[in-house]
């Protein structure tokens, strides 16, 4: 049987930081209060002529480097985003511009802050059924851009990165399983309300941003991504003891916080980045987990369970052993 395995890990963040002192004088918000309600003390903001293609290249790059391989030998790209550069083409054709693959397929994936989890389930299965030999997966956003700067619910939340790896198969389980769902009964929770076919005038007048609500979300957040793990550890007869490391969306360290507990898991054993960076949405995981990665606490062998809970509902997890 062929398995996929992630081989490479990338991630980029934007230069410019703005922190919560800064959000100060923006909102009515202030530092204590945004620590103590997110954990969050800076989010990477994207430049004005620096959009997402832009990100998904950078972590991109970074990931086929630490793959050893070159860009002329992916045959698959998925991007997750929610907020692609144009409506069309995908942002993975236009990242697959970049790198100069021709041919092989690339297209977007739409789960919001889940998506990385399902670009991941989609290139899984490409691989293993022997559709493709080398994925680039990435997860990438500029959440910035979708942001009402006077709303301090959503505001003080979200940032701009993105993250990336790069799946190959191999004859030893690497993806041990993914797990995907959605409800779409809770839509008007978390979104966007505005489209091109929906809303049209909004977006015109330059309307396109998050609402939420914070306490529904929370708590959905919480449940969803505490019983995806046992989902998860019951599809590999495995008990939460043996993995070494979680790697959750970086929304809300309360969040990360309360699945810990409800899970009985140590803080020890989770990775943590959203002080640095915010919630930024599909890029959240790959950024966490390259982070892990490269300063070397995931290690070769290190059993890896990864989650995301986004708008849709959407949420989703995988078991990696790295």
């Amino acid at each position: 049987m062929l398995f996929s395995r992630i081989t490479g890990t990338g991630g980029y963040l934007p230069e410019r930081v703005m922190t919560n002192a800064e959000l100060e004088t923006m909102v009515d918000t202030s530092d204590a209060w945004i620590t103590a309600r997110s954990g969050i003390k800076e989010r990477r903001i994207a430049a004005e002529d620096e959009y997402t293609c832009d990100l998904a290249e950078k972590a991109s790059l970074k990931a086929i480097q630490a793959a050893g391989k070159t860009c002329d030998e992916i045959d698959l790209i998925v991007v997750a985003t929610s907020t692609p550069d144009v409506v069309f083409p995908s942002t993975a054709c236009l990242l697959q511009e970049r790198l100069g693959v021709i041919g092989p397929p690339a297209f977007d994936v739409q789960a919001v802050c889940a998506g990385f989890l399902f670009a991941v389930d989609v290139a899984d299965k490409f691989i293993r059924t022997q559709s493709a030999k080398c994925a680039l997966v990435v997860g990438a956003e500029t959440f910035s851009r979708i942001l009402d700067w006077s709303d301090r619910q959503t505001c003080v939340l979200f940032g701009d990165g993105a993250g990336a790896v790069i799946l190959e198969p191999g004859d030893e389980p690497g993806i041990l399983s993914t797990h995907l769902h959605s409800d779409g009964r809770f839509k008007d929770l978390l979104c966007v309300p505005t489209g091109v076919s929906r809303n049209y005038q909004k977006l015109q007048d330059g309307g396109a941003y998050v609402t939420m609500e914070g306490g529904e979300v929370f708590r959905w957040a919480v449940t969803a991504m505490s019983d995806i793990v046992k989902e998860t550890l019951n599809a590999n007869s495995m008990t939460l003891d043996q993995v070494d490391w979680l790697v959750p969306h970086q929304a809300n360290s309360r969040i990360i916080s309360a699945i810990g507990k409800r899970l009985g898991l140590s803080e020890s054993k989770v990775i943590i980045t959203v002080e640095k960076h915010g919630n930024t949405s599909a890029a959240s995981v790959p950024l966490a987990l390259d982070e892990g990665v490269r300063d070397s606490r995931i290690k070769p062998g290190n059993f890896v369970l990864i989650e995301g809970f986004g708008g849709g509902f959407t949420w989703g997890s995988a078991m990696i052993k790295m």
